[in-house]
């Protein structure tokens, strides 16, 4: 995929943080951006300077993936741009405190981007790829998709459904072309802090943006389906995923386990 440069790559969230790193990264492999985000202005600024450093396309498509009209654009681009091959699910939020006294409406939103849009955005995607034999879709997700323990509240059940649908994908489609990608970082030095109320300078293990989606394209390039930055011992990851597969047969029982009855 590296030498392919007609090919384009959609970004979500890419204003800032990881998903301008992505941008910097795919535009100097040779692709094509279309990058999706709120803020217009950090967009035009990036996107004039990977043009004159480049040479790639850059087209933007300002858009709030909370709204439905604004996720409806993006959804277009991605149902009828032949041109984009990759999709870069990275648009993405967390929201301050837990359950019992969280705010539903933010809990809502964060569930339209976190979940919503990815799955949506993913959706439009699908069909050509498969028409075309293959696509490719990242999604960032998180190392609290494995980590429930951490009080996040409902960022980390997004982030798990991300990991869980990204799997699933790859479950059914990709043996028919479409390669997914899930990407776990840990804490990673991003806006992300802030906005959520947080002050990621309190924080100990926090990633560079740039190493982290760095590490992520070596797994990309490898066809990772689950690629955790952060985490030295892939055997770890190995024997976790093994231990679940595991379990799958002994969960289609007519009856319940001995364990259950008195």
């Amino acid at each position: 995929m590296s030498n392919n440069t007609k090919a384009t790559a959609l970004i979500t969230g890419a204003s800032t943080g990881i998903g301008a790193v992505y941008a910097e990264r795919f535009a100097r492999r040779g692709y094509d951006l279309v990058l999706v985000a709120r803020d217009q202005a950090r967009m035009e600024t990036l996107a004039s300077r990977l043009r004159a450093e480049t040479g790639v396309k850059v087209d933007i498509i300002a858009a709030d993936l909370t709204s439905a009209a604004d996720l409806g654009k993006v959804e277009a681009r991605l149902r009828d741009d032949a041109a984009i091959s990759v999709l870069i699910n990275n648009a993405g939020a967390a929201n301050p405190g837990g359950f019992e006294a969280g705010d539903v409406d933010a809990q809502d939103r964060l569930i339209r981007l976190n979940v919503t849009a990815v799955t949506r955005l993913s959706a439009a995607a699908i069909p050509r790829f498969l028409k075309g034999g293959k696509g490719s879709i990242v999604n960032i997700a998180s190392v609290v998709a494995l980590a429930p323990e951490f009080p996040l509240g409902m960022y980390g059940a997004t982030k798990a459904y991300v990991l869980a649908y990204s799997q699933a994908l790859h479950a059914e489609l990709g043996a028919r072309g479409i390669y997914v990608q899930a990407v776990l970082p840990a804490a990673t030095r991003t806006e992300i802090w802030e906005r959520s109320g947080r002050d990621v300078n309190a924080l100990q293990g926090v990633m560079d943006v740039a190493e982290m989606v760095d590490a992520a394209l070596v797994g990309f390039d490898r066809q990772e389906l689950v690629t955790i930055p952060s985490l030295p011992d892939a055997a770890q990851w190995d024997a976790y995923a093994a231990a679940r597969v595991a379990m799958l047969p002994n969960f289609a029982q007519e009856h319940a386990a001995a364990r259950y009855k008195g």
